[in-house]
């Protein structure tokens, strides 16, 4: 009779078997998951870097031409009061 039976340990190390298995394959998928997510976020700060660069660059670009303004309209200002000085 005890040869149909299983014993007490056997069973639990079974169940217990069939559980990690499960536990590994949801660990898997799991960390298939996040490594998804991680590409969609490094991609995502790539992008936001990229903009900031350009955004940067375009800021320095904008200061060089704000001071050419600047240094254009100081000669501009020079000229006018030396055609205009009262001799």
């Amino acid at each position: 009779m005890e040869s149909n039976q299983e014993g007490a340990g056997e069973k639990f190390f079974r169940e217990f078997g069939k559980k990690f298995d499960q536990f590994i394959v949801e660990a898997k998928d799991a960390s298939t998951r996040v490594e998804a997510d991680l590409k969609v976020k490094f991609e995502e700060l790539k992008v936001a870097g990229e903009k900031l660069k350009s955004e940067v660059e375009n800021k320095e670009r904008w200061k060089e031409v704000e001071a050419s303004l600047k240094k254009a309209g100081d000669e501009l200002n020079n000229a006018i009061k030396a055609a205009f000085k009262k001799s």
